[in-house]
């Protein structure tokens, strides 16, 4: 059954999950748009050319820019080629981009076309089950640099965003497994009815999608897909509000900087909760059974939770270039209880190594 999950932002707009969407999404583009680029990586190219059949079919002309998968693909220098493929073909404000892919594309997509003529119409087509509970929905857009993750972008809400759940059994198990770690998140923040939901089921989730297991990932989607549309709809911008879905995502983007971006998003942000869960508690506003919760979830799923020793230094150092620091001052998100998130400003320095100690390996 298809689900429609409504974003109320300034300019609202609908998340769709279901299977078998690619010819609605072609009859949903924007009115007026003559052109399209769809922008996906190279191991998407079937899904891609069935897209531009059926987008073709409408009378449209489609161009497709084939960028670098995952975070190879959010550079300036892959956002530059495409900007040169819209210049080239005389894309106009009238036109659209639409991103195919896992979160990496659709941060690009949304970012190349927030910047296009000054902002242009973006729809997302997520593939990935993190790019379908998290990146593609909420109109952060982004692309990397040498200092850190995401550090450029801009805020650009999508016309829609499409959520075919036919995608999720093409993929790895390790990469749906990964994106568990980004639908546990918004259980811990927010829903704890997602949480009673993996805890029930967590073998099945642990082996992946499947035929048999993907109405249970439907109902898991849709709920954190309600989650994040909740908070973006009350704080676009992240003024306070928003700052909540970065639970894990402090320490998490310092380990992906600290590897070079060789771990999965999810298996990082589920180290990263696991730190805020052991800092929550450490500062006296997580008890034991809680950090505990997060613990047997995390590794139910086959998530990692503990981090080598030794390198605190460099994570420190990462951690400084996040975008919620102000100043020199260090932010995080930590639980005052499961589904009450609060904002850690300056913790004492020796908290922080505490909580690192207690996830070291």
């Amino acid at each position: 059954m298809t689900q429609v999950i409504r974003v109320n932002t300034a300019a609202p707009y609908n998340v769709t999950i279901g299977g078998g969407l690619t010819d609605a999404i072609a009859q949903a583009l924007p009115e007026g748009a003559v052109r399209v680029l769809l922008v996906h990586s190279e191991v998407l190219t079937d899904r891609a050319t069935a897209l531009k059949a059926a987008i073709e079919a409408t009378g449209r002309t489609v161009v497709l820019a084939v960028v670098p998968d995952a975070e190879a693909g959010k550079t300036a220098a892959v956002a530059a080629f495409c900007w040169q493929v819209l210049g080239k073909t005389d894309f106009t404000r009238s036109d659209v981009v639409v991103g195919l892919g896992g979160g990496a594309v659709t941060d690009l997509a949304g970012f190349v076309a927030a910047s296009w003529l000054r902002g242009i119409a973006v729809v997302q087509v997520p593939t990935s089950l993190a790019a379908m509970v998290d990146a593609a929905v909420g109109g952060k857009t982004g692309i990397n640099t040498e200092e850190g993750k995401n550090l450029v972008g801009a805020f650009h809400e999508p016309r829609s965003v499409w959520c075919d759940l036919d995608a999720l059994l093409t993929l790895p198990r390790n990469d749906v497994v990964a994106g568990l770690a980004e639908v546990v998140k918004g259980g811990f923040i927010r829903d704890a009815g997602i949480l009673d939901l993996a805890e029930a089921n967590l073998e099945s989730l642990a082996a992946g999608a499947t035929a048999d297991n993907l109405d249970l990932f439907a109902e898991l989607i849709a709920r954190k897909v309600q989650v994040k549309a909740d908070v973006v709809s009350a704080d676009l911008k992240e003024s306070f509000e928003r700052e909540i879905l970065n639970y894990g995502h402090t320490f998490g983007h310092a380990i992906e900087y600290t590897e070079r971006y060789q771990w999965r998003h999810g298996a990082a942000v589920s180290v990263g909760m696991m730190f805020a869960a052991e800092l929550s508690r450490l500062a006296g506003k997580l008890g034991d059974a809680d950090v505990e919760r997060h613990r047997t979830i995390l590794t139910g799923l086959g998530l990692p939770t503990t981090y080598p020793a030794g390198r605190w230094d460099a994570l420190l150092t990462a951690m400084r270039r996040d975008k919620k620091t102000r100043g020199d001052l260090l932010r995080f998100v930590i639980l005052h209880g499961i589904g009450n998130p609060v904002r850690l400003e300056g913790p004492d320095p020796a908290l922080l190594t505490a909580a690192y100690d207690e996830i070291s390996s």
